[in-house]
Parts: structure tokens; sequence; C-alpha cells
């Protein structure tokens, strides 16, 4: 295709920040417009390399107006020195057309309607409703999916292997990779023996990154008033992204990624399967490539229904660090399936590891066992009362609690519950609840502390009760304390005076009220719910 240079739109993305405005013309581009995909595709005055065109201007535009990222802000991703850059074997670029006018003025635009080149993102080996999901749930900076098709093929039956990578040749970069794949693509701009230089926009902005390289055959272009994308194969891995800046992305030939080995075991039904992938170890990339696999673990299974329930566990191995335990036991409710809640629960956890700004060592690997249980096993707390209005310190009295299953008779329990022999006289209230209710009681939530330590983060979720007992805790009138993220119950007001200055320091907490646990009942289904009952000790 060719080009019409319009002008220079100077500072448009940030201080000494130009982007070049141009028109395409050519057959294809004003039938499609700018084309998802397209970003990175170099751009060819008299044979001299210009930049790659990657940013969008308006939306839903009539003709295929796009900027041009110039050759040294990308070349400045790595200080590479000015190379001698000829034309001759590039393959999919766009070159300057003598409509061009050279000698235009400098331009000035608004740059809200100024935007990167949408990267296809193709979920290969997903469902549709796991494609909505990710889309829906999965929020990457810098990364803008569009509904891509494609997925992975082998190197031999749609491209040469031995082909090398050219300018204008399609580049993905793998996210996930394995019995499911997630691949960003976009176009090659510069090559040299050291590196490439691709898209002239960032994926993830996140600066340094450790992903796959691998070459990308173009199936076809579809074209969409909306957006028209390229439909791609990934090929084989031909090195790593090690470089994703505001100006372009840089692959190193050969370079190895490190991943992280993920399994995830399904089992119920006839069929038991186990989907092996890696993922980019990366905090805005890897919760939400676990949650959307693990959710397409899931919807694949030929068990699935709404009305299953979900027994998870798992393990996460980090380095340096114990392991981290998942166990959840996860029913549907009447807004949310229990495989979304499923996934979404995984993700938290992830989010709340990757989050914590103390984690330097590496994750080496994440195992997930899932067991479908048939039916919603879900049950509601709906009253608690104890059988008398007061009582001694010392004496054992009793609770009756209501449990009502969903579409279930009613159970009632009579609980037994023995009182310290330290109360002092006055009201006692008894906490009947959910494992989530107590876990908000004995764990830190205030928002002027920071991140914990990640031995904390990692003892607090290994610590986190289960969804299907009733516990039982006492809330006495005594200080309790929360540091690092363990619990310090009924702590005496000495103590509580020498820790008050230190709440400015990120590890400490104060409540007025002790959570003091006594008991708790397995009820074989997931617990919502909490009561409160009051007691006054004589």
């Amino acid at each position: 295709m060719d080009v019409e240079i319009l002008g220079v739109l100077k500072n448009v993305l940030g201080p000494d920040q130009d982007m070049i405005l141009a028109r395409l013309h050519g057959s294809k581009p004003e039938y499609t417009g700018v084309v998802a995909g397209m970003s990175g595709s170099p751009v060819y005055i008299d044979g001299k390399l210009l930049g790659a065109l990657s940013y969008r201007i308006g939306q839903f535009s009539k003709e295929p107006i796009a900027g041009i990222t110039p050759i040294a802000e990308m070349l400045a991703v790595n200080g590479t020195a000015e190379p001698e850059i000829v034309r001759p074997g590039v393959r999919d670029a766009v070159m300057w057309s003598p409509q061009g006018n050279s000698s235009s003025p400098t331009a000035v635009a608004d740059a809200t309607d100024i935007h990167p080149i949408e990267t296809p993102l193709v979920l290969s080996g997903f469902s549709p409703e796991a494609v909505k999901f990710f889309q829906d749930h999965v929020s990457v900076m810098g990364l803008m999916p569009v509904a891509g098709l494609g997925g992975n093929a082998s190197a031999s039956t749609h491209m040469d292997s031995s082909s090398p990578l050219l300018p204008g040749s399609a580049v993905s970069a793998l996210l996930v990779r394995g019995d499911l794949e997630i691949a960003a693509t976009c176009t090659v701009t510069y090559v040299d023996p050291h590196q490439i230089l691709a898209c002239g926009h960032p994926i993830t902005r996140y600066g340094n990154v450790s992903i796959p390289m691998t070459k990308a055959d173009v199936v076809a272009t579809l074209a969409s008033p909306l957006n028209s994308f390229k439909i791609v194969n990934t090929t084989e891995t031909i090195g790593a992204f090690t470089e994703d800046r505001s100006s372009a992305i840089r692959g190193v030939p050969g370079e190895s990624a490190r991943m992280i080995p993920v399994a995830i075991h399904t089992h119920g039904g006839p069929h038991e399967r186990t989907l092996h992938m890696e993922v980019v170890d990366n905090p805005d990339i890897t919760p939400g490539a676990v949650m959307v696999s693990l959710y397409e673990s899931l919807l694949e299974t030929n068990s699935y229904s709404e009305e299953l329930t979900y027994e998870l566990r798992g393990t996460v191995a980090i380095d340096g660090y114990p392991p981290l335990h998942l166990k959840s036991l996860i029913a549907p409710t009447e807004q949310l399936p229990s495989a979304l809640r499923a996934a979404l629960t995984v993700g938290q956890r992830f989010q709340a590891v990757y989050g914590n700004s103390a984690r330097v060592r590496n994750i080496q690997s994440i195992d997930l066992d899932v067991d479908s249980l048939p039916g919603r096993r879900s049950i509601q707390l709906e009253r608690a009362q104890a059988t008398q209005p007061a009582a001694h310190p010392g004496d054992t009295v009793m609770v009756e609690a209501t449990l009502r299953p969903f579409r279930g008779e009613t159970r009632n329990l009579r609980i037994p519950i023995t009182l310290p022999q330290t109360l002092n006289p006055g009201p006692l209230r008894i906490l009947f609840s959910d494992g989530a209710t107590l876990d908000r009681l004995t764990t830190s939530s205030s928002s002027a502390e920071g991140p914990l330590e990640l031995t904390s983060i990692i003892h607090q979720m290994n610590a986190v009760h289960e969804d299907d007992r009733l516990y039982v805790t006492l809330l006495l009138p005594n200080a309790q304390a929360v540091v690092d993220g363990r619990t310090l119950a009924s702590i005496p007001i000495s103590m509580a005076n020498v820790l008050e200055p230190l709440r400015t320091n990120r590890g400490i907490s104060l409540n007025g009220e002790s959570v003091v646990p006594v008991t708790s009942i397995p009820v074989e289904a997931m617990l919502t719910g909490m009561q409160v009952v009051s007691l006054e000790i004589e």
C-alpha cells in the first residue's frame, strides 16, 4: 500500500513524543480501513525507514488515516545506534506515494481521538463463553483485545521454519502456551542480527518483560466497520520479547522466556482431564490468564452444568517461600454460576500475591485440582438463639441454629458452648457465621495499611477458614491486634498501649473487640450468613 504524509503531530503522545500523520492508499486499506494487527508495519520513503504504522485516528473513520511512530523513538527502546535500513526483502510494508506533501506544515490534533491500533488477542482452545469472560473480567494495561480469530499451527504446515523474520512479518507474543494459548499479534518494523522491533506501541507497558516470541501466519483479514482485524495462526517460537515500552516492543532471537508451568486437573463425570500450559510471570497478565484458563477447563467437561458445585484445591510453589495452598467449596448463586465463581476466586487469590510489592521471588509452578459435585450444595444460616438469657463463667450454654439448604428442608442444630472461666460480668456476644465472615474479622483490612510481606500473605491465605463449616466465635470486649497478618486476641491493655503508636507501621492494626474461636461444625455445603447471639454473664 502507499502512504500520503499529512504532517507531524508535535508532543501528541507526551513530551518530545511526536507522531507522523498519514493517509493510506490502495484497494486494501481503502476497503478495510486501519486493521488491528497492522501496528508495526514499516513505512518507507525512498528506501529509508520512516517508522511504524501504529496509531488509529478517530472511530468509524470514513478514510484510513493513521499515526506513525518515528523509527528513532523505536530504536531508543534499547539505545540502538542509527542503522543502515534498506527496503528490499520487506513483506507488508507501506511506501511513500508522490501524492504526499513532504513540506506540509506541522499539524495540531486532540490526543483524545488518537489511540494505539488494537492488538488482536487470539485465545486458541477457548470457547466463546471463555473469550467473553476474558473480555469482561481481564484488563491489561496497554493491551486492547479484540475478537481475534486464529490458533496454533505447526511451522511446517503454514510457514517455512527456515524463512527469516523480515520487516512486515507478523509476530506474536505468547501470554499462555500449551493445551490453551493466548497470543497477541502485531507486525515487525525493524530487524537486525541482535533484535527485532515491532508494534510501534506497547502491549502491556510493563517495561522489562519475558514473553515468548513466535512467528505468525496471517490467514485472512476480516473487514468490519467497527474494527477490522487479522486472523492469524502462531507458529514456531524464535526467541523472547524482553522490552515492552511506549514506542515499541523489542524481541531477542534465540532468547528463552521464563514461564510458569500450570496444571489444571478436573474430576467428575465419566472422564477426568488434565490441561498443561505455561503462563508468563507478569503481575498484569498472570492472574487473568490463570483465571480464564481455569474457567475454560471447567466449561469444557461433559459433566458441566450451572448447578454443579466445585471443590477447589491448589498449590502454588514460590521460590524461597512456603507453598501457598488454595481450598474452597464453591456453589452457584442466583447471581453467578459456580464455574465463574471458581475462576474469580482463584483470580482474587493470585491478585493478592501479585499485588504485593514485596514479592521478588519467582513463582515456580501452579497446580489446581477441581472436583465436580452434582447439585447446588449451598446452605443459608437463617437464625440462632440461646436457650437461656444468662449464664456464669465456665457454664455450658446450649444454642440452637437454623440452616436452610437450597431447595431443601430446614435443619436445626443444637450446639453446646462452654464459656471461658475468665469472663467478666456483663453482656457477651456470640457470633455464628460462615468462614468468609470470620476471615474478615481476623485479618487486617485497613486501607491505611500497605502490602504485607509475602510470607504473611501466604500465612493468611493458608489460614483461610473453610466454606463448608459453621463457625462459633466469642466477641470479647478486649483489644485485638493484627501483626503481619497474624491475629493476637485479648491482648493486655499494656501491650495495646505499646502497639498503639506503631499503628503507622503498615503491619499492625488494633481493634477494640477480640475474636476468640470456640468451635466449628461441618455442614457439607457452602455456608453463607451470620447471626449474633447476646448473653448476659452474671
